[in-house]
């Protein structure tokens, strides 16, 4: 999708769901701004991923909504 038609997509919002897309899309280009000045080795990385799943592991754990389509892991998936 090209800017031109993701903008006009946007202008079709009401103005707090704009202002969520701007924050979330300005949060994500903060963090390529901060991994390049400060690369996280891949410790780091795996600690901070161990530490989010440990973190979610109870919403897992006890909603069966998250883990619907965990019946399909056995299944082959072609892109």
């Amino acid at each position: 999708m090209a800017q031109i038609e993701i903008l006009e997509e946007i202008k079709k919002l009401p103005t707090i769901e704009r202002l969520t897309i701007i924050e979330s899309a300005l949060h994500l280009v903060y963090e390529d701004i901060q991994e390049v000045k400060h690369p996280i080795d891949r410790t780091s990385k795996k600690r901070q991923m161990a530490t989010a799943a440990k973190v979610l592991l109870p919403d897992y754990a006890s909603s069966g909504e998250l883990t619907a389509f965990t019946s399909l892991d056995s299944e082959r998936f072609y892109a």
